[in-house]
């Protein structure tokens, strides 16, 4: 009967058998505890192509958000390019000679089809990758050493910084001087318009290298070098791709320039021949030809600099 009596009162209330936390267990003493909850049954992860495309969507969220973006903000550019151009309105803005996309589209197919179309657009890319590439040989390690050492920063700067106002159409007629051809004087004023947004960055790049990095370094034997190679390079190679990504759009307007005034081939002139021929359409052609060259060569600048330097903030 005191069992049973035990029982029901345990059951009615179970919180008086309970011992709190902080009372000590008496010896011999039974304390009962209310049950655990059971743990949850982790689900099974999914499986199979539905899964995979769901956990891909959902880590690339981000990206997928600025593709669509940019398709919809072209789409309403080349739509609002449609209704200016086929009503030929004139809102103190003059669209009345300007092409239709549908107009351009049609110049690109002749164009395409020609072949010598395709061939200014080789040449202008040679020229790019030549004067770009020197650029960047000469800009990044004269950049790095300007940045470490003081003097010869004190040296050069003024030098550059009196040169890199002058825009590149003013460089055509000395440049012209200076090389025996147009090809080489082309390629100049191409590597002028890149060389200073390249330096300018790298300089940059060095003034933000932690100098704690660099006394450490010293401290575990590093040489000028290595200190160099280990602790500077990686430091200022961010802004370097900065640099890089900056220049390549200069260096395609400096191009253009050039071949409009004193090329034979070439994008640039393509377009202006296409002007001097009253060629509208050609001319629209042009252009975007050229941005989507652009944009294709700076793209690939930030592809490298994100593989390159994986421990950069990406924004």
């Amino acid at each position: 009967m005191k069992h049973n009596t035990a029982l029901a009162t345990l059951a009615v209330a179970p919180e008086r058998f309970a011992r709190a936390p902080e009372e000590p267990a008496l010896a011999g003493s039974v304390v009962l505890r209310p049950p655990r909850p059971a743990r949850p049954v982790a689900a099974a992860p999914e499986t199979g192509f539905s899964a995979k495309l769901k956990r891909w969507f959902r880590l690339n969220k981000g990206a997928i958000r600025a593709m669509l973006l940019g398709c919809l903000s072209l789409g309403l550019f080349i739509a609002l390019w449609h209704v200016l151009t086929v009503n030929r309105m004139s809102i103190y803005v003059r669209f009345i000679n300007v092409p239709s996309p549908a107009q351009v589209l049609e110049s690109a197919e002749a164009a395409f089809q020609s072949g010598r179309f395709i061939q200014h657009i080789l040449i202008s890319c040679r020229r790019i990758l030549i004067g770009f590439s020197i650029a960047t040989l000469v800009a990044v390690p004269l950049g790095l050493l300007m940045g470490r050492y003081k003097i010869l920063r004190e040296f050069v700067f003024p030098v550059s910084e009196v040169m890199r106002p002058i825009p590149a159409i003013a460089w055509v007629p000395m440049a012209i001087m200076l090389w025996p051809s147009n090809e080489e004087s082309i390629v100049f004023i191409t590597f002028l318009g890149s060389f200073f947004p390249i330096l300018i960055n790298t300089l940059h790049g060095m003034s933000t290298v932690d100098e704690v990095l660099v006394r450490a370094a010293r401290c575990l034997g590093a040489k000028e070098t290595a200190t160099f190679r280990e602790v500077y390079f990686p430091a200022a190679l961010p802004q370097i791709f900065t640099g890089l990504t900056v220049g390549m759009g200069v260096a395609w307007v400096s191009l253009i320039a050039a071949e409009m005034i004193s090329g034979q081939f070439g994008i640039g002139y393509f377009t202006w021949e296409s002007y001097s021929l009253v060629q509208y359409s050609d001319i629209a052609l042009g252009m975007i030809c050229i941005g989507v060259l652009g944009l294709a060569s700076s793209f690939a600048i930030r592809a490298v600099g994100r593989i390159v330097t994986p421990w950069a903030a990406r924004h």
